[in-house]
């Protein structure tokens, strides 16, 4: 019987190969596309797996509202993992790690540096933390010592070859010596740690040791014991504020208590969050590695159902709307002796082979698109093809597929009444029109969601591009890692100003695009009550806003007539808003560090510069002062360069560079390019938008392409008597495409407040964004109905066209 169904499913998928052909390849489509999606998610949803007991494992965080700022941190203070551990019978083990940032390594027989990314300093634990085996060496004693360093598989290679590195030293920054004392497998993609290939000591670490609970620069991992709920432990995480952080202020801030420090509206908050949920829900002020985004697979998540939903539809429109053609099929089965059952199990065949022949084509289609995905996505997944798990859950998918989308034109072509359908009289009682112009509506609605979401995601990117940041980011060339020039860095800075092509010069680790950030305290002096501002703290040089073409709203820039300028300092806007004045108002103001300093260092406020963006379009402009840097331990050399040969300038800076820091790379990069990096993960959202919008839009009009046939196809007699008549082409061709033009209509009255709801959603989590604009709400509409007459009018103009006789004869 099983394989009687077949054979009827496979000449019934043969004797209409166009219907046949539109459903294949929209089913193909569409589970390519959910297929593809679904890969994604997996991958963003696996983050941290691979470590042992990871569910056991949380990240501690801290929440500091003060000075005016409230702040996220995923890091903390040194003392705050050592204490937890001895203080909470809850926590098994604790590590920390405190980032590094960019290194340049190189062998100590060597004097070329090499750039090592990302490296960090570890607990001696955090191996057997994290249950990660070491190729060589002991994970007990790796890190045991100070300057002892673990390196990844690949780093072993780039630096040693296939000879052990275990004993060997590598000089760090040209300044600090450390011994390899293991090597570890590269680590997981998927994992937070998967860009870091440098793990220091941290018993080597002065401010590891410190009792400093004032400032957070430690990642601190928490290990429960079984079974323990995280959830029990927030609460008394909060007693640590007053047991260790309240008597600590003390000794700078004397008096404080919290209740005085609650009072000002000052609060400091402790939590944990999941590993495993880390990566997606992070998303602090200092996270180890970039996070994913929630809302980002919620998105995806949808446009993958989408996809398949849209698929199916095709095929329910068109299975019914063939109904008439099955019609006398199913009578004389029934007449024959064939039970409503029988049938139903034959039309889920139909659809079930039907579906397994998209998946066929649909792994295909994914195989051969996966490279241009992990493109446009950023990731690097494949096809998990020797995964049994993989193909248990795509054939189940599939076979699930099938069944949902052969089940209501299986039940519905089943109960036809056999003396109606072989009469000839099911012709104004069969169709399914009402649901059928239902399902329609739903494709197009959400086609036009999707053009409005892919609209306004571009529109918020190019707002970001094109606003006013408050500085010049183009043709600013950065050059990194300067400091190793040591004392010929003033030297370099003068000679690469004098080259014909450049405009200015500036020397500081900051700048707006990514780069080193430190976060401060500071008191106003003179003021009552007395005024507190946690600000950042950027030491720059006298030519550092010239050189971005910063704007000073009041007093005046650093000037290197004035000797005083040691001590002088500069706010940006946002800043003096805290303390409540008028930019000049706050010139001539005295202010200082809130440490625990016996002799606390005074500074003058010499100008005001105007706000500019130094972080996500998502965040507030914080506030900001300027110091002038001492000594020669700049990071960077921002240069701004004229428009020209911008090769032949970099030419000119690296020969320049390696006169005076030979065997040292010369790294580089343009600010542009920096900064377009920052909301990356928008322009993918915008890519995968956008392409997924066009893949909707194309089933779409692949289903009503075939409606539109089908429905010519219907009306042949009516078409042939009204040309008879004298109706001419145009009039025939708008009364076959009006009545699919109003179901278009329809859902773009239910597509475009949905879209305005969902992405002004969406828009909200930017602090600087689009009033979405009504031209995008027109294009969206116009778009759709461009679409779906340019759909429509082929099959109605071809329906038009043909002589009224061969049509009237043939009926």
């Amino acid at each position: 019987m099983i394989k009687n169904y077949f054979k009827i499913a496979w000449r019934s998928l043969k004797k209409q190969p166009f219907f046949t052909f539109i459903n294949i390849f929209g089913l193909s489509v569409g589970m390519a596309g959910a297929l593809l999606i679904s890969l994604y998610i997996f991958d963003e949803l696996s983050f941290n797996r691979s470590f042992k007991d990871a569910e056991r494992i949380h990240r501690a965080n801290v929440d500091i509202k003060f000075g005016g700022q409230a702040q996220e941190f995923g890091v903390l203070v040194a003392p705050f993992a050592e204490t937890v551990k001895r203080d909470f019978k809850v926590v098994e083990d604790a590590t920390r790690f405190r980032t590094s940032g960019s290194v340049l390594v190189r062998r100590t027989q060597t004097n070329e540096n090499q750039k090592e990314v990302n490296s960090t300093y570890a607990d001696p634990n955090f191996l057997d933390f994290f249950g990660l085996n070491l190729l060589e060496g002991n994970s007990k004693t790796a890190l045991k010592e100070p300057n002892t360093v673990v390196i990844s598989e690949s780093t072993a290679k780039k630096y040693f070859g296939k000879s052990s590195p275990i004993g060997q030293s590598i000089l760090i920054d040209n300044n600090e010596t450390f011994r390899i004392t293991g090597v570890i497998a590269d680590l997981p993609k998927n994992s937070f740690l998967n860009e870091y290939s440098v793990f220091f000591s941290m018993e080597g670490y002065a401010e590891s040791k410190e009792a400093n609970w004032g400032s957070n620069n430690f990642s601190t991992f928490l290990k429960l014991i079984p079974h323990a709920n995280a959830t029990d432990l927030q609460k008394p995480l909060q007693i640590l504020f007053e047991k260790y952080m309240i008597p600590f202020a003390q000794s700078f801030m004397p008096g404080v208590t919290r209740q005085s420090f609650e009072s000002s509206g000052n609060y400091i908050r402790y939590s944990t969050i999941p590993l495993l949920d880390l990566h997606l829900a992070g998303n602090r002020v200092a996270e180890m590695n970039p996070n994913g985004n929630k809302q980002t697979v919620y998105i995806l998540s949808f446009i993958a159902l989408f996809l398949l939903v849209l698929a199916v539809v095709n095929f329910m429109n068109l299975s019914t709307a063939q109904s008439l053609n099955r019609a006398k099929e199913v009578g004389i089965r029934k007449t024959l002796g064939s039970n409503k059952s029988a049938l139903v199990r034959q039309f889920l065949t139909e659809s079930s082979l039907l579906t397994f022949i998209s998946l066929f084509f649909a792994l295909l289609l994914a195989f051969l698109l996966i490279p241009l995905f992990n493109q446009l996505s950023g990731k690097t997944i494949s096809l998990p093809i020797l995964n049994p798990i993989f193909w248990i859950i795509l054939l189940g998918a599939t076979l699930l597929l099938g069944f949902v989308s052969g089940s209501y034109p299986s039940f519905f072509l089943s109960r036809f009444v056999p003396v109606e359908v072989l009469k000839g009289n099911s012709k104004s009682k069969v169709g399914g029109g009402k649901i059928r112009n239902t399902l329609v509506i739903f494709q197009f609605a959400i086609s036009v969601f999707l053009i409005i979401s892919t609209l306004v995601v571009f529109q918020q990117l190019k707002f970001i591009q094109n606003k006013d940041l408050g500085y010049k980011k183009d043709q600013i060339l950065i050059i990194d890692d300067v400091y190793t020039a040591g004392n010929k860095l003033e030297s370099f800075k003068r000679e690469v100003s004098e080259l014909p092509n450049v405009t200015s010069t500036s020397l500081s680790s900051y700048l707006p695009t990514p780069s080193n950030r430190s976060d401060n305290s500071f008191e106003f002096l003179g003021s009552e009550p007395k005024k507190t501002i946690q600000m950042q703290n950027w030491r720059v040089d006298h030519d550092y806003t010239e050189t971005l073409d910063m704007k000073i709203i009041a007093g005046r820039d650093f000037d290197k007539s004035f000797a005083t300028d040691s001590t002088a300092i500069v706010l940006n806007e946002t800043a003096v808003g805290i303390l409540g004045l008028k930019p000049e108002d706050v010139i001539g103001k005295k202010i200082t560090t809130v440490v625990d300093n016996s002799v606390k260092p005074v500074y003058t406020v010499i100008g005001v510069v105007q706000n500019f963006h130094y972080s996500s379009f998502k965040d507030e402009i914080g506030a900001l002062c300027l110091r002038i840097r001492i000594g020669s331990n700049s990071n960077r050399l921002i240069v701004r360069l004229n428009s020209g040969d911008f090769k032949q300038s970099l030419s000119q800076i690296e020969k320049k560079w390696s006169e005076v820091a030979p065997g040292q790379p010369f790294n580089h990069y343009f600010m542009d390019d920096s900064f377009n990096n920052t909301f990356e993960v928008e322009q993918k959202l915008g890519k995968i938008f956008m392409t997924f919008t066009v893949l909707s839009l194309l089933i779409a009009c692949l289903g009503l392409f075939g409606l539109a046939a089908f429905n010519a196809q219907m009306r042949t007699k009516e078409i042939g008597i009204r040309k008879v008549m004298g109706a001419s082409v145009r009039q025939i061709t708008y009364r076959l495409t009006k009545d699919f033009l109003k179901l278009v209509g329809i859902a773009i009255i239910i597509a475009l407040p949905v879209g305005w709801f969902v992405m002004n959603k969406w828009l909200e989590d930017f602090s600087f964004r689009i009033d979405i604009p009504l031209w995008i709400y027109a294009l969206s509409t116009f778009s759709a109905i461009l679409i779906s007459i340019l759909t429509v009018s082929y099959q109605s103009i071809k329906a038009a066209l043909v002589n009224p006789v061969k049509s009237l004869k043939s009926e």
